[in-house]
């Protein structure tokens, strides 16, 4: 959560909505390990478990794309790392509680984890407005694990809105 949050920092920097996010490979126990990044084997075994695949920022003002996110901006780079859509195995990390359009690209792309820090009350698709990733109705839904470092994820936030503001 850390490198999200940096890489947070830098888009909010950028003049973006300051949310980032880290794919992390698959590890073979299936989870994150003490250190963040997972130990074991994987799931390919040319692919070093656990590692970062992809780390992004919102970029949607600098690249006048409405739909880059920092969750699908590091899903794509991530796919694009392992030469497969399937994401299976993998861990998204994210700073803020991804919406539904990225909640929806999680799912698809088969992630098996999704990690995020602060709630989002106006547009959350894990379990604050809505609840995409847990939807009985998909045929896949990932382990959702929320409050990762939710107050600095959190302040990051307001601070930039408040920038704004004054």
């Amino acid at each position: 959560m850390r490198l999200a949050l940096a890489e947070a920092v830098r888009a909010g920097e950028r003049g973006e909505v300051p949310v980032g996010a880290v794919l992390l490979g698959p590890t073979a126990a299936g989870g994150l390990q003490a250190g963040g990044l997972g130990a074991g084997g994987s799931a390919a075994g040319d692919r070093e478990p656990g590692r970062v695949l992809a780390v992004a920022g919102n970029d949607r003002e600098a690249s006048g794309d409405p739909t880059a996110h920092a969750e699908v901006l590091a899903l794509r780079a991530a796919a694009a790392v392992r030469g497969d859509w399937r994401l299976t195995g993998c861990t998204l990390v994210v700073t803020l509680e991804p919406c539904t359009m990225c909640a929806g690209a999680a799912v698809l792309a088969r992630v098996d984890r999704v990690v995020y820090g602060a709630v989002d009350e106006k547009a959350g698709a894990a379990g604050s407005l809505w609840d995409v990733l847990r939807d009985r109705r998909l045929n896949h839904r990932p382990e959702v694990v929320m409050g990762v470092l939710a107050g600095e994820c959190a302040a990051v936030l307001s601070g930039f809105f408040s920038d704004r503001r004054a």
